[in-house]
């Protein structure tokens, strides 16, 4: 369940039963950004899960899974550039050309990601982020051309942005955190102890590192699709979306979560993918799995 906007009640009996069933509750802003989740106490999972997702934390392990993440992140970027250069073969070929282009710079980062080597992850930290980062220029600089130009695209800003595509991506964003959230709890990890993102009080690391490969498919895909349909994602006077395009967002990005994509051999909805890779990385860390591969799409 998911509570967007101001004014909303919930009563107790609903609250108990979406326990019992267990069902958890998120409260998003207008902004997209989670304040809040409710959960039944019986959803924790084992001790030993977070135990060794602490321990990992200080060993090769949290490195191999800040790796892996960063490695899908970046192969979504590149593969999703690759999908909307396949479609514009033939009615734009310079169009295709340049996304192309674009799409081998991107992932040339991966081969950058290769060379890092350390102990744990408190050693290689910047380096990652810097890698991320380089590879992020060139996608979101690709995601620019195919834009149509009625939406005045400043380039890609975060959560203060008031430009109708960044707050659709943000708010998108903003329910995947609460997808992610739930899944990496169903798999007894906790979501505030991360490894590429460090610890902040209040601020659930694990999410923004585990929804990395995940925001390609999930949301980006979503709002850049609506943008070249020329839909209108509507702003208030506080350069907020409108209840409405907030509501059609919400509805699409949750219809992308049950799509299927191609995943270990067979079509699975994007939600399964999600909570199974979670749980994938639960038994990395307990050292049940030799390695954690990331979700990358086959588009």
């Amino acid at each position: 369940v998911i509570v967007s906007g101001n004014g909303v009640s919930l009563s107790s009996d609903v609250i108990s039963a979406c326990c019992r069933e267990g069902i958890p509750i998120h409260f998003i802003d207008s902004r997209g950004q989670p304040y809040a989740g409710l959960y039944s106490a019986g959803l924790t999972g084992t001790v030993l899960s977070r135990r060794e997702q602490m321990a990992a934390y200080l060993d090769k392990r949290g490195l191999q899974v800040g790796l892996a993440l960063a490695r899908g992140k970046i192969s979504n970027q590149a593969a999703f550039l690759r999908y909307m250069a396949k479609y514009r073969k033939e009615a734009a070929p310079d169009q295709y050309e340049a996304l192309c282009q674009k799409a081998e710079k991107v992932l040339s980062h991966v081969q950058e990601l290769e060379q890092i080597k350390g102990a744990c992850i408190d050693e290689v930290r910047e380096q990652i982020l810097s890698v991320e980062g380089r590879a992020a220029h060139h996608y979101w600089n690709a995601i620019d051309t195919v834009l149509p130009a009625e939406y005045n695209w400043p380039g890609r800003q975060g959560r203060e942005a008031s430009d109708p595509l960044n707050a659709a991506l943000n708010y998108g964003y903003g329910i995947l955190y609460s997808q992610v959230e739930r899944a990496l709890i169903l798999a007894g990890l906790d979501p505030y102890a991360g490894y590429v993102h460090t610890d902040r009080p209040g601020k659930p690391s694990l999410v923004y590192d585990f929804i990395e490969p995940f925001r390609v498919p999930a949301v980006d895909r979503v709002v850049i699709g609506l943008a070249n349909k020329h839909v209108s994602l509507n702003l208030d006077e506080r350069h907020l979306l409108e209840e409405g395009t907030r509501r059609m967002l919400a509805e699409q990005v949750l219809a992308r979560l049950e799509k299927p994509e191609r995943y270990e051999g067979k079509r699975t909805p994007l939600r399964v993918v999600l909570q199974d890779q979670a749980r994938h990385l639960t038994t990395f860390l307990r050292s049940e799995r030799e390695i954690y591969e990331p979700f990358i799409v086959k588009w």
